[in-house]
């Protein structure tokens, strides 16, 4: 295979990305949310605490984007801040009653967007897409650690 061939599934796995960034986009603006908002109100709807750390790990942000995210989200209403029991210094997330009621009247982004992509495609090709897929980030995340990029 050449250098092409290689880079072709980077290059859709990147638009796929984008198109699907902004019609998650589209769902959410009458709403007044972001993807990385949409993120945290759909890790802290489980109904359990999480510290404000592992969200920025599990999101894979910034800090200082992650507190920006969760000031709005705080400012809305929708979410609160603790101190962790455990460990003053950090933070607890938790959300609120009103953080409940507007994710429970929020359209689902990701079943739409799947539903738009992957609607009628053969579930074989579906899987063979995310094994290849999950094969070649694990590879990368992997190469990543082993090279201290």
């Amino acid at each position: 295979m050449n250098a092409y061939e290689l880079d072709a599934p980077g290059v859709w796995a990147k638009k796929y990305f984008l198109a699907s960034r902004a019609l998650m986009e589209s769902v959410l603006r009458p709403y007044d949310l972001g993807n990385t908002q949409w993120y945290v109100l759909y890790r802290l709807s489980e109904g359990r605490p999480v510290g404000q750390r592992t969200l920025t790990r599990e999101l894979e942000v910034e800090r200082a984007t992650l507190s920006a995210v969760i000031a709005a989200l705080v400012r809305k209403g929708l979410i609160e801040q603790v101190p962790d029991p455990d460990d003053q210094r950090q933070k607890q997330l938790h959300i609120t009653p009103a953080g409940v009621n507007l994710w429970n009247s929020l359209p689902d982004p990701m079943a739409l967007i799947a539903e738009v992509a992957f609607g009628g495609v053969d579930p074989a090709d579906i899987e063979t897409m995310n094994r290849v897929l999950s094969g070649a980030t694990r590879r990368l995340v992997d190469y990543r650690k082993e090279h201290g990029s």
